[in-house]
């Protein structure tokens, strides 16, 4: 999978990108993950890339230009399966979105700064608009850090056992079940005696009977459908 990331911060991808389960993917080479400084392309003297708005109002938009050469070169260059941007007001980024993305193969995503960028972007050049939830961030970038690991743990070979991302929240519209580890008894907290038995059936009727409660209690919302 490769994921191009067209943003005016590229130092903030430095850290998520740079460690744990993403790093490992770029390593063993199943994830190549390119971010693209806009103001290359911006205007002028001062690579401006913002303007305000026709309409008047607060806040500057992120002008068309700029935008549309660096999509156009990067479409001139390879096919995209999904041009993203990341918006507030797009589809709610979910686990059945993630596992569908996560089978594409090129993905462009585009952080959205200041009061948006020129409508005519989004008419012309993006695909699929996403949120990652009801609520406003400066910019796209931590938006679009979210989505690239969750759909690079999904690609085969990335984690060290691939049953993990399968048996992960959300999967199957559930939150997971509890987990426990060593020791056994810590202050008189025990381990479920169900977890020890090494009766493999009851062990996942039990786990399939806590995530199911769990979900009641917490994320009712999950089981509306």
């Amino acid at each position: 999978m490769r994921i191009d990331i067209i943003t005016l911060f590229p130092e903030m991808f430095e850290g998520p990108f740079g460690h744990s389960i993403i790093q490992r993917a770029k390593d063993k080479g199943l994830a190549e993950i390119y971010l693209h400084q806009l103001r290359d392309f911006g205007i002028g003297k001062h690579k401006q890339v913002d303007d305000y708005a026709f309409s008047g109002g607060a806040g500057m938009v992120m002008m068309i230009e700029p935008v549309a050469a660096q999509i156009e070169k990067l479409k001139s260059e390879r096919e995209y399966d999904e041009i993203i941007y990341t918006s507030p007001d797009g589809e709610l980024f979910d686990q059945p979105m993630a596992n569908k993305l996560s089978t594409y193969e090129n993905l462009m995503i585009l952080c959205g700064h200041y009061k948006g960028i020129d409508e005519r972007i989004r008419e012309h050049y993006i695909t699929k608009e996403i949120s990652v939830g009801n609520y406003v961030l400066s910019g796209g970038e931590l938006a679009a850090a979210i989505i690239t690991d969750s759909l690079v743990r999904l690609i085969p070979g990335v984690l060290g056992n691939e049953v993990s991302a399968l048996s992960d929240s959300f999967q199957n519209q559930l939150i997971s079940p509890p987990v426990y580890t060593r020791p056994r008894n810590y202050k008189g907290w025990e381990v479920p005696d169900i977890l020890l038995s090494g009766n493999e059936k009851m062990i996942e009727e039990w786990k399939y009977e806590q995530s199911l409660k769990r979900t009641k209690e917490r994320r009712p919302d999950l089981l509306e459908d």
